[in-house]
């Protein structure tokens, strides 16, 4: 029986004609990076976040999700760069946000709240006139943060845009369509903007160029009850592109601390 070198030899010499690299990967497109600002997790990702892609911090509530994104604005905005931060549940907190060291008159905060269809619902009901009378349908959440991300994407301007649907229901998050992550991903090179989603569970699937998990791991307690530090793990479970400045293979999970602040148990 002939060894798999072979197969594999046989096999491209018969294909080499009509498919020249039938059976070698693809190579991961180049792409630049911004860092996070926190070593284990830039380490983790060759450098920070992709430019001009889609990255999505996933995780349960306290997981660190919310701190790796408030550090990567922090770097942004001290940079002088526009970033906006689109918020489904209205649960962002500028205090915190400012203690990370978030320039707050670089960021524009998106607050999504339910709202009615500028045009009338089909859906009528009957009075008790018997005249008919329009009822109205109410916009979601998650309804108006989906078209401010896309109204801000393709205006453009922006270094980052994080779409906040952390408090967000998964299969809520699962309703939106694949075309429109596929026209943020667009829009997200186009502009070369880093559009960050944060979220119970991944969303945007293959338009995702970066997919970490986050997960709470221990917390460390000086005398009494006293907090001292909050300790995660990440893991990286898709990452689709080689960063211009290194191109080494690192490992794909990684554990990091944060010190504790006043309001660092609001939004981990």
């Amino acid at each position: 029986m002939p060894s798999s070198a072979a197969l594999r030899q046989q096999i491209e010499s018969d294909f080499q004609h009509r498919y020249p690299s039938v059976l070698t990967p693809a190579a991961r497109s180049v792409c630049e990076v911004a860092a996070t600002g926190i070593g284990p997790i830039d380490e983790l990702l060759d450098g920070g976040l992709p430019i001009g892609a889609i990255s999505e911090i996933t995780g349960p509530a306290c997981s660190g999700r919310t701190t790796i994104t408030l550090a990567f604005l922090a770097r942004r905005t001290q940079e002088g760069s526009a970033c906006s931060l689109i918020d489904a549940n209205d649960t962002f907190d500028p205090e915190s946000a400012a203690a990370n060291g978030v320039s707050l008159k670089h960021l524009l905060w998106v607050r999504c709240r339910n709202a009615l269809f500028d045009k009338p619902s089909p859906a009528v009901q009957f009075t008790a006139s018997g005249n008919k009378q329009f009822k109205e349908k109410p916009w979601t959440r998650l309804d108006h943060a989906v078209r401010a991300t896309d109204l801000l994407l393709q205006a453009g301007g922006f270094a980052a845009i994080v779409l906040d649907l952390a408090d967000e229901a998964i299969e809520h998050g699962r309703r939106i369509p694949l075309a429109t992550w596929f026209r943020f991903r667009q829009a997200a090179e186009r502009t070369r903007c880093s559009l960050i989603v944060l979220g119970k569970a991944a969303y945007a699937q293959s338009s995702a160029a970066v997919v970490l998990e986050c997960q709470p791991d221990h917390i460390d307690v000086a005398a009494g009850a006293v907090i001292r530090n909050f300790n995660y793990s990440t893991w990286r479970s898709r990452m689709r592109f080689s960063p211009l400045a290194n191109i080494t293979r690192k490992q794909p999970a990684s554990t990091w601390t944060t010190p504790a602040t006043g309001n660092s148990d609001k939004r981990a």
